[in-house]
This record gives C-alpha cells, sequence and structure tokens, in this order.
C-alpha cells in the first residue's frame, strides 16, 4: 500500500507540473479500470458513473462488443490516408442511412462532436451562400471556431471575436422563462421575440440554425412540444438550415433512436458524436443527397488527419448492431421512467429539489433554497457532489448562469435496476448530509 501510495503522490505531482487545466479541478483520485457502469480508483473502490464517462459511454465501459470491435480493426488496419476508405466507413455510413429517415443519407465522419458541428457549419454556409448562423443561449456545440462561436452556456470571455453573424435565441426553459413571461408552460412568445430580434441583428445573410433537441450542457432542458416544428417553419421561410446537435441524444438515450423522432421533425443537417463511439473519438455528419451534391460542386473542403479513420468506424458499426439487437432505445425509455420516478420521490422528501426534467436517461435535478421563488442554491450543488462521490455516485454538477445548480444524470443505457437504486440511495443520503 504504501507503494501504490507513493506512486499516487508521484502522479499528483508530475498534475501539477504536467498538466494544462482545462475547465474545473480534476477528481482527487486516479481511475485505474472501469467495467460496465463503474469505474474504480487506485485503491480498487467501485464508483457508480452516472455520467457515461463525457456522455459517451452509452454501452457502459469497456463492453465486450466494442473491444472485439477494436481487435478486429487493430487486426486489420487503424489509420489510413484521408484520401483512402475502408469497409467499416462505408458500412456505418450505410447504417446510419438505413436507421435514419429519408434524406439523411450522406455520411462524413469526423472525431468529436465539433467537428462535425464544424463540418454542418461550413456545409450550411457554403450552400446557402450566407454567413448567419443562429443558436440558443444555453447551447454548447463544442471548443472548435465555429461551433464555439454557437456555444453560448460558456467559454465566450476573454478569448476575442467569434465568428461574425452568430447570434443567440432566448432558451424555452419553461422554469426559469428567459423573457420573464410564463411559469412552466412555454407559449413559445421567447421564440417569436427571438426572432424579431435576430431579424433586426440580420444582413440578409442567413445560413443556419443550430440546436440541441434537449439542451444538455445548459441545463437539461428539452425543447418544449411543437417547439422544433415551429423552429423549422422559422429556418425555412428564411432560407436556413435547420442543424440539429445530437451529441448527447442520439442512439437511445432519450427512448427514441434519435431525439427529433419524438417531434416529427427531419433536420437539414444531423450531427451525431460522443454516443456514436461509445467511449471512442467517433462523429458524423448527415445531410440529404441535394444539400451533398451543391456543396460538392462548390468545392466544400473538410480535410482532416483522421476523417474516414476504420478504427472508430468499426466501432460505431458494433454499436448500431447493438443498439438493435438489444432493442436499447425502449430500455432506455424504461430505464428513464425507472429513475425518473425515483427522482421524483426524492423531491417529495427534499425541499431543496426544484425540478425534475429531460427525457429518457437523460434527466436533470435542479437544486434550489425556495421552491416557490425558485431562488438559487449556488453552493449546495457542489456539496452534495462532493459528498456523493465520496459515498461512491459521480454525477455531473452544472452551475447554472445566474441560478442554480443541476445534476445532470446519465447513466449507461446498459443500467440495470440495482444500480439506479444504488444511486438514488447515495443521491437521498448525500441531500440529507448536506441540507
Amino acid at each position: 500500500m504504501a507503494q501504490v501510495d507513493s506512486r499516487d503522490a508521484h502522479q499528483r505531482e508530475a498534475v501539477e507540473k504536467h498538466l494544462i487545466r482545462y475547465g474545473g479541478e480534476f477528481a482527487p483520485f486516479f481511475i485505474h479500470r472501469a467495467k460496465g457502469s463503474y469505474v474504480y480508483d487506485q485503491d480498487g473502490r467501485a464508483i457508480l458513473d452516472f455520467t457515461s464517462g463525457q456522455m459517451c459511454a452509452i454501452l457502459g465501459h469497456n463492453h465486450p462488443d466494442i473491444l472485439a470491435a477494436m481487435q478486429k480493426s487493430m487486426d486489420e488496419v487503424i489509420h489510413l490516408f484521408s484520401g483512402m476508405l475502408s469497409p467499416p466507413v462505408v458500412e456505418l455510413a450505410s447504417a446510419l442511412a438505413e436507421l435514419l429517415p429519408v434524406g439523411l443519407s450522406k455520411t462524413l465522419l469526423v472525431n468529436t462532436g465539433s467537428e462535425s458541428n464544424e463540418a454542418a457549419l461550413r456545409m450550411a454556409k457554403l450552400y446557402t451562400g450566407g454567413f448567419e448562423v443562429v443558436g440558443f443561449a444555453d447551447a454548447w456545440h463544442g471548443m472548435t471556431a465555429g461551433s464555439s462561436s454557437s456555444t453560448f452556456y460558456a467559454g465566450h470571455q476573454g478569448y476575442g471575436p467569434g465568428m461574425p453573424g452568430s447570434m443567440a435565441l432566448p432558451s424555452p426553459n419553461c422554469y426559469r422563462c428567459p423573457i420573464r413571461h410564463c411559469r412552466d408552460q412555454c407559449d413559445m412568445t421567447c421564440l417569436d421575440v427571438g426572432f424579431e430580434l435576430v431579424d433586426r441583428q440580420s444582413v440578409g445573410a442567413y445560413a443556419a440554425i443550430i440546436a440541441e433537441p434537449i439542451l444538455s450542457t445548459g441545463g437539461v432542458i428539452p425543447l418544449p412540444e411543437g417547439y422544433l416544428q415551429r423552429l423549422q417553419k422559422k429556418a425555412h421561410q428564411r432560407g436556413m438550415l435547420l442543424i440539429l446537435d445530437e451529441a448527447q441524444t442520439g442512439l437511445g438515450r432519450t427512448g427514441a433512436n434519435f431525439a427529433f423522432e419524438h417531434d416529427g421533425v427531419t433536420p437539414d443537417v444531423l450531427t451525431l458524436s460522443k454516443t456514436l463511439g461509445a467511449g471512442l473519438p467517433l462523429a458524423a455528419t448527415i445531410t440529404s443527397p441535394e444539400i451533398e451534391e451543391s456543396c460538392h460542386q462548390k468545392d466544400f473542403l473538410f480535410y482532416t488527419s483522421h476523417v474516414s479513420d476504420p478504427l472508430p468506424s468499426q466501432v460505431g458499426l458494433a454499436v448500431l448492431r447493438m443498439l438493435q439487437r438489444d432493442n436499447l432505445s425502449a430500455r432506455a425509455g424504461q430505464m428513464g421512467d425507472y429513475l425518473r420516478k425515483g427522482l421524483v420521490q426524492l423531491q417529495d422528501e427534499h425541499e431543496c429539489i426544484g425540478q425534475v426534467r429531460g427525457r429518457g436517461l437523460l434527466l436533470g435535478v435542479e437544486l434550489v433554497s425556495d421552491r416557490e421563488t425558485r431562488a438559487a442554491a449556488n453552493d449546495l450543488g457542489a456539496r452534495v457532489s462532493k459528498r456523493c462521490l465520496a459515498l461512491g455516485l459521480s454525477m455531473n454538477i452544472i452551475q447554472l448562469p445566474g441560478t442554480s445548480s443541476l445534476f445532470r444524470i446519465a447513466p449507461p443505457l446498459t443500467v440495470t435496476r440495482n444500480e439506479i437504486d444504488s444511486a438514488l440511495a447515495i443521491l437521498g443520503q448525500a441531500l440529507s448530509e448536506c441540507r
């Protein structure tokens, strides 16, 4: 044990000396292995992972089907010149087309959500001839130049100007109406007012609206019923493409293969990441043959070192096979209902829980100091999160700008009822001890 402790201290020292800090604090321990819904620290302590890694490991950690897909690629081909293709790339693009509505059948495979959104925005600008992009005020679409310009949740101050033409809409948060107009029931006034402001700012060079069906990092805010259809109509009235970013909602997490299916809307461009690679860096930009052909004729360029890489594509194929074979979308809906009921029960027991919201296995729990006024409980979330971690539960705590703390809860789609029960018990204990 002394040797392990000594090695741990040495690694901690190396962290301080050699790593660039990129947001928040690192966990006070190292993870040495992971399996299923658990990660294990240097002492072998099991920690329930209710963030699915970075919202990516939808099949849990080290799933045997994922390991087998990786081994197959390592036995055949891992990486190629970007102008060469391998069978897994073509097979994955074909499998995605079969899973998606007619019209979304042309795919570009890249590594991260930032990249897939970057490619989508470049295509929209090239296709429309415009450059103006509208997103939500609580959106998170990535950290590259174009995607970060529409990431209004954080990271705007201190980095210089964003891309010209970047504009924000009020987020339709019924719990905290952004225009102080309604309470708990959105009538979409925020959307109409938002576009009145957008139209006044526009120079007539509209390109795209980019949106998450559930604003995840911004507070797990589901778009109200009918909102997405109205948003698409406003986009098409202005000659804009509708880009839906399903990095966190795609491939079963909300109880459907894709979250837009709940709303009966097919986007012009769909971006996937996180869940598609189940822990490996894999993302996709998917659009129609018409848009792809137009962009190709205009010399669309998106050359990266790892575009169309074989290894992550092989893993993506395994993910799609499991999604369909094990009916994981339906399972996520069922387990999400079970988890939501447990969270609502905790809400009945703890006054500090103001709202439980979300869909499927993407749920948010907002903490408040007063349910009626919805006054912020800014420091409570951090204390509860720290106590949960000490008790063996990892959950993502989000500090909502100017409001309160919110837990974003997103366990793997393979989570069991026993694991949900354990997580609920830990959260309940932490809430009791920290109030």
